[in-house]
C-alpha cells in the first residue's frame, strides 16, 4: 500500500507539472522537466526508494509506448528511409558500443575489456521514448523524423543482441563472435516475421468486429503485449516484433476501421501514452540518490569526469558517424514517391547527429545486471555501470534536449510547410473526384436540385482550394461549413454515398503511396468527423465499417 500511495503521488507531481508546463511561456521538453523533478523528490528523506524494476520496464512499460511510436509512423516513408535508418540502427550502434568499450577500459583500468562492452552496449542505442517525446512539435523535415524516429524504433534489437552477448563474456569468460552474429540475425529476422503474422492476424481479426469499437480499442490495448510475449516465447526480439505490428497495423488502418474506433482509441491510447511517458521519465530521476549511495570506490570528482568524458564520447561517435555516412552514401539525397519529397541538407544531418538522446531502456538494462557472477563473486563495477549509464542518459537528454531547439533556430531551420500545400492537393483531388463521382456514379435517386446542390458544394471546395495552393497560403483556412439541410433523406443518403466515396479513395491513395501517411491521416480525421456528424441526423443508424 505504501509503494501504491507513492505512485499515485508521482502521478499528481506528474499531471501538476504537465499542467504547468502547458500554460508556461517557457517551452521546456517534458522529459526533461520529469526527470529534473525526479531527481528532486528522490533526495526527500521521507520518500523510501522507488527502484526502477527491469522486468516492469521491459514488460510493461516498453512494448505499448514502443508500439504507439510505430502506429504514428508512416510505413511508406519508413520504408524510403531504409538505409539511413538501418545504418543508424545496425552499424552505429555497434560502432559506439565499440568506441565507449575502448574509452572506458583506457579511463578507467579497473574496467575489463568484457565489462566495457557491457556499458558500452548499455548506452548505445537511442531511446524511442525520449527521442520522439523531445522532436515531436519542432515542425522539423518529415524526412528527418522518419530517420530519427525509425532508428530508435529499430536499434533497441542490435542493442539488446550486444549487451547479451556482453554479458555472457562476462559471466562465462568466453565470447564467439561468428555465434553472436549469427544469433543477431536470427532473433532480429524473427522478431521482425513474428510482428508480420501477428500484425497481419490481428487486422484479420479487427475485419470480423463489426461496429464494435470499444471491443476494438480493448484489443488494441492488448496488441503490444500480445506482439512482445509471443515473440519473447519464441526467442526472437519481442521488441522488433512491437515495432513492425505497430507498423502493419498503421499501414491497414484505414480500411480496418471504423470513425468511432479510430476517436475511442486514439483518445484512449494519448492518455495511456502520456501517463506512461510521465512516470518513466519521473522514475528516471528517481533512481540517481539509490545509485550514489552504492558507488563508494571513487570520489564525486572522479564520478563525475568519467560521465562527462563518456557522454562526450558518445555524442562525438554519433556525429562523426552520421556525417561519414552523409558523406560516403546517398542516404540523404532527395528520395520519395510523392512531388514533395524533400533532400536532407546539411543542416538537418546536424540536426540527425545531434539528435541522440538515451533513456530508460538503457538504464533498465543496467539495473538488469546480475548481482554476482557464476561463480558467485560479485559483478564488477555493476554500482560503476549504474552510475555512468545514468549519466550517459542525463547529459543526451537534458543537455541535447534543451539545446536542440536553439540549434534548429542558429541553423534558421524553417517550419516544414509541405506538408500543409500536400493536404490541400490531397483535398483537391479528392473535391475533383467527387464532383466526377456525382456525374457518373452515384447509384443514389435525387432531383436534379439536390444534384446541383452538392455538386456547388464540392465546386466552391475546389475553387478555394485551388486559390489556396497557387497562393501558398501556409495558414489552413477556416473549415468549410456550408449547410446542406439535415431535413432530406435523400441528400443524407446521398452524403453519406459521397463519404463512401472519399473513404474508399482515400484508401487507394494510402495503398498507392500517392501522398504522405500524415496528410493523409489528417484528411481521414476530417472524414471521421464529418461522418460523426452526418449520422448525428440519421437515428437508428450506425455507421458502416469501413472495410478494404
Amino acid at each position: 500500500m505504501e509503494n501504491f500511495g507513492n505512485i499515485i503521488f508521482l502521478l499528481a507531481v506528474l499531471i501538476s507539472l504537465s499542467a504547468l508546463l502547458e500554460k508556461s511561456s517557457v517551452r521546456i521538453p517534458q522529459p526533461i522537466l520529469l526527470v529534473a523533478a525526479g531527481l528532486l523528490i528522490g533526495f526527500i528523506p521521507s520518500l523510501p526508494d522507488l527502484a526502477l524494476d527491469p522486468q516492469i520496464v521491459f514488460l510493461i512499460f516498453l512494448p505499448p509506448l514502443l508500439f504507439d511510436a510505430a502506429s504514428q509512423t508512416s510505413w511508406n516513408e519508413f520504408k524510403a528511409a531504409l538505409r539511413p535508418i538501418t545504418a543508424l540502427a545496425i552499424s552505429l550502434v555497434f560502432c559506439t558500443t565499440l568506441v565507449v568499450a575502448a574509452t572506458v577500459h583506457w579511463l578507467i583500468p579497473s574496467f575489463g575489456w568484457a565489462v566495457a562492452f557491457v556499458l558500452g552496449s548499455i548506452i548505445s542505442p537511442t531511446d524511442a521514448v525520449a527521442t520522439t517525446s523531445i522532436i515531436r512539435g519542432m515542425n522539423l523535415n518529415k524526412r528527418v523524423i522518419t530517420i530519427i524516429e525509425g532508428e530508435s524504433l529499430a536499434n533497441d534489437a542490435s542493442a539488446l543482441i550486444a549487451y547479451r552477448y556482453a554479458l555472457a563474456a562476462v559471466l562465462t569468460g568466453s565470447f564467439a563472435f561468428w555465434d553472436a552474429g549469427l544469433q543477431f540475425l536470427l532473433v532480429a529476422c524473427g522478431g521482425i516475421l513474428a510482428g508480420i503474422v501477428i500484425g497481419y492476424i490481428l487486422v484479420s481479426v479487427h475485419k470480423k468486429i463489426n461496429d464494435h469499437s470499444l471491443v476494438e480499442t480493448g484489443l488494441s490495448l492488448l496488441t503490444p503485449y500480445i506482439a512482445y510475449l509471443a515473440a519473447e516465447k519464441m526467442h526472437v526480439s519481442g521488441i522488433l516484433s512491437v515495432v513492425t505490428a505497430g507498423l502493419v497495423i498503421s499501414w491497414r488502418s484505414p480500411e480496418v476501421f471504423s470513425y468511432q474506433t479510430r476517436m475511442h482509441t486514439r483518445a484512449l491510447w494519448d492518455t495511456i501514452i502520456f501517463l506512461l511517458n510521465g512516470f518513466v521519465f519521473i522514475l528516471i530521476g528517481l533512481q540517481l540518490p539509490g545509485i550514489l549511495r552504492q558507488v563508494r570506490a571513487f570520489t564525486t570528482g572522479e564520478l563525475v569526469f568519467y560521465g562527462l568524458i563518456i557522454s562526450l564520447m558518445t555524442i562525438l561517435v554519433r556525429i562523426i558517424w552520421v556525417f561519414a555516412g552523409a558523406y560516403w552514401t546517398t542516404v540523404f539525397r532527395r528520395r520519395g514517391n510523392h512531388s514533395d519529397a524533400e533532400a536532407v541538407s546539411w543542416k538537418h544531418v546536424v540536426v540527425i547527429a545531434w539528435t541522440g538522446t538515451r533513456g530508460v531502456l538503457s538504464l533498465a538494462a543496467a539495473m538488469a545486471l546480475p548481482f554476482v557472477l557464476n561463480d558467485g563473486s560479485p559483478f564488477p563495477q555493476r554500482h560503476l555501470i549504474l552510475f555512468l549509464s545514468f549519466v550517459v542518459i542525463f547529459v543526451t537528454l537534458v543537455i541535447q534536449g534543451i539545446t536542440l531547439p536553439l540549434l534548429i533556430r542558429v541553423l534558421r531551420l524553417k517550419p516544414d510547410v509541405s506538408e500543409n500545400r500536400e493536404k490541400k492537393e490531397l483535398q483537391l483531388h479528392i473535391a475533383n473526384s467527387v464532383l466526377h463521382f456525382i456525374d457518373t456514379d452515384m447509384q443514389t435517386k435525387i432531383d436534379d436540385d439536390i444534384r446541383e446542390q452538392l455538386k456547388q458544394a464540392f465546386d466552391t471546395r475546389a475553387a478555394r482550394l485551388s486559390r489556396e495552393i497557387k497562393l501558398h497560403r501556409r495558414k489552413e483556412a477556416a473549415e468549410d461549413t456550408s449547410p446542406v439541410t439535415p431535413l432530406l433523406t435523400p441528400l443524407l443518403s446521398a452524403r453519406q454515398e459521397i463519404l463512401n466515396f472519399e473513404r474508399e479513395l482515400l484508401i487507394r491513395l494510402h495503398k498507392n503511396a500517392a501522398y504522405g501517411d500524415t496528410v493523409i491521416r489528417e484528411v481521414e480525421r476530417e472524414l471521421d468527423i464529418e461522418d460523426m456528424r452526418l449520422n448525428q441526423h440519421m437515428p437508428g443508424t450506425s455507421a458502416e465499417k469501413t472495410t478494404g
